[in-house]
């Protein structure tokens, strides 16, 4: 994103490089005798690249002139004093658009001001790979296409290619399904969409990993999911298969990359081999700060994929991102996940799927409030009570009231929060019952567990990752795109 150097109230902006802008800047230099220095913003694969000069460009008269022998502004307090303080509106507008362009105060989700594009909005980058090929889709509700500048209008990714006149072959769908809807853990059967009559494969359940079969017909295999950045979010695990899969076919795959909402950090226990499954196929932590381009680059680097097979893979990067934008997602990535909120909770709530604690399935607040049965009331004023709807056909403690604790107004996170987790195992009435065997899978590691039951404290718990953490970060390193936060 290209920025002004003087981003000043709305009639000062459109002066911008124009004659009586840069006459106006240079009567305000000589009156206040502050030099202007020159700061270019030049967008890369990384980010943001800066350049700054520290000698006054376009000056537009020499310094000595018609207005004083010195080359200064005649000391007229009243014009000096106006001058000044037109300055200070300019400069202090440009400040705050700046900083509302680029931060957000913990707990705010407003949408990110800049320009981001995601992989699928810049066509003009994979339309040409794409011509005269057979083309598979892996996609789902989130696969989507702004057709306006105010990104309130956008059409789905297949219709799309399809309208561009792409020869689509098929859809493939991951969890939850093409359309979104399935609960956590559905199986999803094979179909055929009825907009578009194209058939739509599901590779959740049975078939994981595209069969040999289901690819002859296909040249070039599109992936465009919108992950959160976690590992046991499973689309990276379906990435992991689709790679596999085009590895092993010889068949190119594109990554339509897309912003990870919790980039912004990197957190918790890495998994261990032994305790891998779809929902942690990799040494990981939980939250891994990447996205989901970047992670197909590193499964294919550090040979992850069966026999160490490496996948022809080309990411279509974001332009104008970076890993410390707050962004909030336009479409929900999946029925449990309904605003930035429950996405920025879901790498610490998500652990009490593994106990006897509901995470909030069955409410309009999933993964933003947690309680149980065997919480008490004198601990856990907060309650709920959880019924079926169209994120979970049968919730956990369906009918049963649930006393546990709203954070649906808590300060933005980065970092995963214990707290939660080890208080309600303090005060469950059954510790015995607590934990269930789907702990240990979504932790990577029994050791999680194990802490909290010998009642070690956060900080104890969060000291013993940092080693596995440090060594992730290093080669985490080797495969970002963007300017970390």
């Amino acid at each position: 994103m290209k920025n002004s150097k003087f981003n000043g109230p709305f009639w000062f902006t459109n002066l911008k490089n124009t004659f009586l802008l840069r006459f106006c800047r240079e009567i305000m230099r000589k009156a206040l005798y502050i030099p202007l220095y020159k700061v270019r913003k030049k967008g890369n694969g990384k980010g943001t690249e800066h350049t700054s000069g520290k000698t006054p460009q376009g000056l537009l008269w020499p310094p000595t002139g018609p207005f004083t022998p010195a080359g200064h502004f005649p000391a007229w307090p009243g014009l000096r004093i106006l001058l000044f303080f037109l300055l200070i509106t300019a400069c202090g507008n440009r400040a705050s658009s700046k900083q509302a362009e680029r931060t957000a105060e913990p707990g705010q989700t407003q949408p990110v001001k800049m320009k981001i594009e995601t992989g699928a909005a810049r066509t003009d980058a994979y339309l040409p790979l794409l011509q005269g090929k057979r083309v598979g889709i892996v996609a789902n509700p989130t696969s989507i296409i702004f057709r306006d500048v105010k990104k309130t209008e956008y059409t789905h990714l297949v219709d799309s290619l399809l309208k561009l006149g792409i020869n689509v072959q098929k859809v493939f769908a991951p969890e939850h399904g093409f359309r979104g809807t399935a609960d956590a853990g559905e199986a999803v059967k094979n179909g055929k969409n009825p907009k578009t009559k194209l058939p739509v494969i599901s590779l959740y359940g049975d078939n994981k990993k595209p069969r040999q079969e289901q690819l002859k017909d296909i040249d070039v295999l599109i992936f465009d999911l919108q992950d959160v950045g976690v590992r046991f979010y499973t689309y990276i695990s379906t990435l992991h298969y689709v790679m596999e899969a085009c590895a092993e076919t010889e068949k190119s795959l594109i990554v339509l990359d897309r912003p990870n909402p919790n980039g912004h950090f990197v957190d918790g226990p890495i998994l261990e081999p032994k305790y891998k499954s779809f929902v942690g196929m990799h040494p990981i932590p939980i939250a891994h700060g990447m996205t989901i381009g970047e992670y197909a680059l590193m499964i294919n680097g550090e040979k992850w994929l069966a026999n160490g097979v490496q996948c022809p893979v080309r990411v279509i990067s974001c332009a104008n991102y970076t890993k410390d934008m707050p962004y909030e997602l336009p479409v929900k990535p999946s029925p449990n996940l309904p605003n930035a909120q429950a996405i920025n909770l879901y790498p610490s709530t998500c652990l009490f799927e593994g106990t006897n604690v509901s995470e909030g399935r069955g409410t309009d607040k999933q993964f933003q409030v947690y309680g149980s049965p065997y919480l008490s009331q004198k601990d856990y004023p907060f309650s709920f009570t959880p019924k079926p709807n169209s994120g979970s056909k049968s919730p956990k403690y369906n009918g049963k009231m649930c006393h546990g604790e709203d954070l649906s107004e808590s300060k933005r996170l980065s970092r995963i929060e214990l707290q939660w987790l080890i208080r309600a195992y303090s005060h469950t009435a059954n510790r015995s019952e607590f934990f269930t065997d789907f702990f240990v899978k979504l932790a990577g590691t029994k050791a999680l567990q194990q802490q909290i039951e010998a009642g070690a404290s956060e900080d104890e718990i969060r000291e013993s990752w940092k080693k596995g953490l440090q060594e992730f970060r290093k080669i985490r390193e080797k495969y970002l795109l963007y300017e970390d936060a």
